[in-house]
């Protein structure tokens, strides 16, 4: 659900109280209101509305925040799996034992060759 942070659209703090989000909210749509402000995007203006919408509303801030834990949470199990992997390609390759064995006899015959 969560692909842009509503906080920062609306210039607020995730504990910011009702009045803060409001108060936030009306400066913002003042200053990006298309009538007032000439190179004002009628995009902004919606994603301000939807950022308003949704943190005005306790029940859809609570599942907005709940959904926004998840989403970090996924993130920060992505990127740890991405630097488990970066740290294996970094290793050296593992052998099997039977390869082990083939290659100590290698240097064992190269060894008695070799006066």
């Amino acid at each position: 659900m969560p692909e842009t942070d509503y906080y920062a659209v609306l210039d607020v703090s995730p504990s910011a109280t009702q009045s803060e989000i409001k108060r936030s909210y009306r400066r913002l749509a003042r200053k990006y209101h298309p009538d007032l402000n000439q190179q004002a995007r009628d995009q902004h203006i919606k994603l301000l509305n939807e950022a308003y919408k949704t943190l005005s509303d306790p029940a859809r801030r609570a599942t907005y925040d709940q959904q926004r834990l998840i989403d970090a949470s996924r993130r920060k199990a992505a990127r740890e799996a991405l630097r488990q992997q970066q740290e294996l390609a970094k290793q050296e390759p593992r052998m099997t034992w039977i390869e082990g064995i083939f290659g100590f006899i290698k240097e064992l015959r190269r060894e008695l060759r070799e006066p």
